[in-house]
């Protein structure tokens, strides 16, 4: 697949190349893993001086000796005698971009802390020392996303406020994803786009894989995900393990349980038998990998939340695949393949609005995007899902849907303008009388000043 999109990323490393010939520029840039960091830095700046080096899990001394060579190699720097200690390696470095530009890319960053903790503190020290006469670029990558915020958003770090610039690569957007089907496929079907969205979310090494392998319908991507030797069936657990180093277990549950429908802190405390908050904070706070949702609007101390897998992939991952690790393992993917048919339309219900919201979003016409309910129950992609969605709990504990619901609500806060979607796959279930009704009785105090257009969508409006 050729490469797509991000001009403006290019163009923000570019602009900080031109500004490193003056003075030393340290860009961070985050991005969770399989998004396309690494073709990013290489394809915008494939014209220009730079040593790649890549932090594998080695010893000080072998990661130095690696390094070494690719110095020599890509810029030209010989370094007399061998060097066993990152901090020699990185003053040298230091002390030649003194007197010439060019650009370092440290490639998974956050893998130092397994090589040496205190290599932090080294860069700090020789950064501060020599950066305001230095002509260096360094771009420092990392796709543990955790980590890079621990070493350079905690300001107990020594790393903390020494970058330039940090950027955050994101999934590509919906438009760009239209895009790459279009090129692939012009007459694709908005199940496929759909499909694709589910699994992939956007990012790019996801797309590729299908794309590459002609994948174009939703049959055969689901069929290509549960090949036996497909790359998605590892890929969730392979990715959580990066992450997690303690206490694994406990998040994979949670999740599982998130994906499976019991989104509110109590469904999940019920269900793991214990107080789980320090673990959901870590999930949406430390991880990225939650989100907590209330109403839109509503006051920050609201009580009336929910929590939400933010990765499309994970959140598929941990519905489809991980819950039925025992047919991975026996080979039995023809029943795995069998279950995501049966549950896929119910399960794309809420992956279509996910779809619509981030859509409205992206078009920049919106300052707040989400959904919005009321006390009367919990939103009806949790709790009434339970039994479709693999947990069987008795009909007493399965709460209804309420009424009062609106899968979407997109405002512009400068203008007090805004939308709101009722959301179904089926457009024929539709109702906007429905939908005016429930919009009759949003809180004239946080809403009030707002002129909403109502909106029907579905899978045919993608």
């Amino acid at each position: 697949m050729k490469f797509y999109d991000r001009e403006s990323e290019i163009n923000i490393l570019k602009e900080n190349e031109l500004q490193s010939r003056k003075s030393a520029v340290f860009t961070v840039l985050m991005g969770r893993k399989r998004v396309g960091k690494t073709t990013l830095i290489t394809t915008a700046l494939k014209n220009y001086d730079y040593a790649y080096l890549f932090v594998s899990k080695d010893s000080e001394a072998v990661l130095c000796q690696k390094f070494q060579q690719t110095l020599e190699e890509q810029l030209g720097i010989h370094i007399y005698g061998t060097i066993s200690h990152f901090r020699d390696l990185f003053e040298v470095i230091m002390k030649e971009s003194l007197n010439r530009h060019f650009i370092i890319i440290f490639d998974e960053f956050q893998t130092l802390y397994k090589v040496n903790p205190a290599i932090f503190s080294e860069i700090q020290d020789l950064w501060d020392r020599y950066h305001r006469e230095s002509h260096l670029y360094l771009i420092t990558s990392g796709s543990i996303q955790s980590l890079m915020k621990r070493i350079f958003e905690n300001e107990n770090e020594p790393l903390y406020g020494r970058p330039t610039s940090k950027l955050t690569l994101k999934p590509f957007a919906i438009s760009v994803l239209k895009q790459i089907f279009r090129d692939h496929c012009p007459d694709y079907k908005n199940e496929d786009l759909l499909c694709l969205y589910m699994i992939t979310g956007g990012v790019a090494k996801y797309v590729e894989l299908l794309m590459d392998a002609g994948c174009y319908t939703k049959e055969k991507m689901l069929n290509y995900v549960c090949r036996q030797d497909s790359y998605f069936l590892s890929e969730g657990r392979d990715i959580m393990n990066q992450e997690f180093s303690d206490e694994s277990a406990t998040y994979f549950s949670i999740l599982q349980l998130i994906a499976g429908g019991l989104t509110t802190r109590s469904d999940i405390d019920g269900a793991m038998q214990k107080d789980m908050g320090v673990y959901l904070q870590n999930l949406e706070k430390n991880y990225l990998m939650v989100s907590r949702l209330k109403p839109l609007l509503a006051k920050p101390n609201s009580k009336v939340t929910s929590y939400e897998i933010s990765d499309q992939f994970l959140r598929f991952w941990f519905r489809f695949v991980w819950p039925y690790q025992s047919l991975v393992e026996r080979g039995q993917l023809a029943l795995l393949r069998q279950n995501m048919s049966q549950h896929y339309e119910q399960f794309t219900g809420r992956t279509l609005e996910q779809y619509f919201q981030t859509q409205a979003m992206e078009t920049g016409q919106y300052t707040l995007v989400g959904n919005w309910w009321d006390r009367k129950g919990e939103n009806r992609w949790s709790s009434e899902r339970r039994g479709k969605a693999g947990f069987d709990y008795p009909e007493s504990r399965q709460r209804k849907a309420k009424a009062n619901e609106i899968d979407m609500i997109a405002i512009n806060e400068f203008d007090h303008t805004g939308v709101a979607a009722e959301i179904k796959r089926n457009p024929r279930k539709i109702s906007l009388k429905d939908l005016q009704e429930k919009v009759n009785v949003l809180p004239s105090k946080s809403f009030g000043e707002y002129t909403l257009s109502l909106r029907g969508l579905s899978i045919e409006d993608m």
